[in-house]
């Protein structure tokens, strides 16, 4: 019939998950418009819903590097990292006597694989990322704590965060946060805390 709607196959949502990886890649998509979006993609009963979740990208904003960049350093103070980052194949960010937020939820990432290199000296560092995305916490810290917090599901076709930690007489925190959870800092951990230990969401406000 004329004008009906045509359900979608799983042929279809997977080309279209295939085309967000690499609209991602190309700095088309953040990690959590990504993460969105693939979910909705893998919800999708129509194919208009999955030609809606491509057709108001732009046309590619990064040149690929294999550089490796620094991205961020927190000494003695507080620095707050977040909003477009762009992320190199290998990336390092160092917090020494200070406290570090890097917030890539709404990072651009030049390859399927990142590596952040995280070098924490009597410091903290709190990273936080889209749940969602494939998280890999390594490294060794000395005298110190490297946490994972979260619901640790990645999505199928998600990209790679390599955290590789180096530190001493610190701690490191990494954070996969929900779509949907907003506010301070403080407010999304307390969030994510609660969600880890099952209690309802007013518990953490």
């Amino acid at each position: 019939m004329a004008g009906e709607l045509q359900r979608a196959s799983d042929a279809e949502r997977e080309r279209v998950v295939l085309a967000l990886r690499d609209d991602l890649v190309a700095g088309r998509l953040t990690l959590d418009e990504f993460s969105e979006r693939v979910g909705a993609a893998y919800g999708a009963t129509f194919t208009t819903e999955l030609v809606r979740l491509r057709d108001d990208l732009p046309e590619p904003v990064l040149e690929p590097s294999g550089r490796h960049v620094r991205l961020s350093v927190a000494v003695f103070g507080h620095l707050v990292r977040r909003g477009r980052l762009r992320l190199r194949r290998r990336t390092t960010a160092v917090s020494a006597f200070g406290d570090l937020d890097l917030d890539l939820r709404e990072a651009l990432l030049e390859s399927e694989t990142v590596v952040l290199h995280l070098y924490v000296l009597a410091g903290n560092a709190d990273v936080y990322v889209p749940e969602g995305v494939d998280i890999e916490v390594g490294g060794t810290i000395v005298l110190g704590r490297r946490r994972e917090w979260g619901r640790d599901a990645p999505l199928e076709r998600a990209p790679r965060v390599r955290v590789h930690v180096h530190g001493l007489l610190g701690t490191v925190d990494v954070w996969r946060v929900p779509s949907g959870v907003h506010g301070t800092y403080g407010e999304v951990i307390a969030q994510v805390e609660a969600r880890q230990r099952g209690l309802p969401a007013e518990a953490a406000e």
